[in-house]
């Protein structure tokens, strides 16, 4: 069998630009071409395909239920094609481009600062950073790795534990007329903060600590930890965060760890996992990259670090 098992490039091109222009007029400009040769280009397709796309209705086109399951289809191999194309050009020797979508949080307080000694060790390696969603699509061609807080679970996706599941309990400076925080009972006369998408952390502590009389679900609900940080700054309630982001904080005084050893701290469920499809787990940056933030975390000797393919 001597046919090839796809119509060539152009055609494809040429099908996905007018269907999502919807007329000949538009697809023509934006292809650079004459709507005779896109016409043409359009129909050679259907003659390859053996079927019509698209129904002709007064000068517009209309694509039919084929037309429509194989926009699908093909659209999101062509933007794959064009990353891997930018990707390659871009880093032609070795190395290459990493697409990474990274929690405001996360980045801000802990990646963002340790990023230079990312770089000098991979040079060659291009981190591209992807606007940050509450969920993570990795069908999506232009997105390699995120990291997400959470139990490690999502569907589709490698999760590799990275930091965070130790918690502290954080209050801003005491002033004058404050109640004491000197025991885990002492919170009850505080105004708790909340994280909305970790919204049991203060019912889990309450538990691990035997404090009693708590409404662990009231109080000011934030949705990013470092706005829970920056709301104890300002006095507003004390707060549950990972202990690696308030380290700066502590250290400046800007809050305080009012409650000594384990009665300050607390391990969760969750934490910050870095995560990836199957299908990219060999890719050269993202090894880079997760070798460099274990070694950064601390979480394995040299026998669990990932190693090149």
């Amino acid at each position: 069998m001597n046919r090839r098992l796809h119509p060539p490039l152009h055609l494809l091109r040429a099908f996905v630009t007018t269907a999502e222009l919807g007329t000949l007029a538009t697809a023509c400009t934006a292809l650079h071409l004459t709507p005779g040769a896109v016409s043409k280009q359009v129909m050679e397709l259907e003659q390859w395909l053996g079927l019509p796309l698209f129904e002709r209705v007064r000068k517009r086109l209309r694509l039919t239920a084929a037309g429509q399951r194989y926009l699908l289809r093909i659209k999101p191999l062509l933007q794959q094609l064009e990353v891997a194309t930018l990707d390659i050009m871009s880093n032609p020797a070795s190395g290459g481009v990493l697409h990474l979508s990274v929690l405001p949080s996360f980045g801000a307080k802990w990646l963002i600062p340790r990023l230079p000694r990312f770089q000098a060790a991979h040079p060659q390696v291009a981190l591209q950073f992807m606007p940050y969603l509450q969920g993570y699509d990795f069908t999506r061609p232009d997105l390699d790795a995120a990291i997400r807080y959470g139990d490690g679970a999502w569907p589709g996706a490698e999760a590799e534990y990275l930091i965070g599941r130790d918690m502290t309990l954080i209050a801003p400076r005491p002033r004058r007329g404050d109640p004491p925080l000197r025991q885990p009972a002492d919170v009850v006369s505080r105004r708790l903060l909340q994280h909305v998408t970790v919204p049991h952390a203060w019912a889990q502590w309450c538990a691990g600590h035997g404090v009693r009389g708590l409404n662990p679900r009231g109080g000011i609900q934030l949705d990013q930890y470092v706005a829970i940080i920056r709301a104890v700054t300002a006095g507003l309630g004390i707060g549950l965060v990972p202990t690696c982001l308030i380290e700066d904080e502590l250290a400046r005084g800007e809050v305080v760890a009012p409650l000594a050893g384990a009665a300050g701290t607390h391990v969760a469920q969750e934490g910050y996992f870095v995560c990836y499809p199957e299908n990219k787990a060999s890719l050269e940056p993202l090894l880079a990259l997760r070798n460099w933030l274990r070694a950064e975390v601390g979480a394995g000797d040299a026998s669990s670090t990932v190693k090149p393919r």
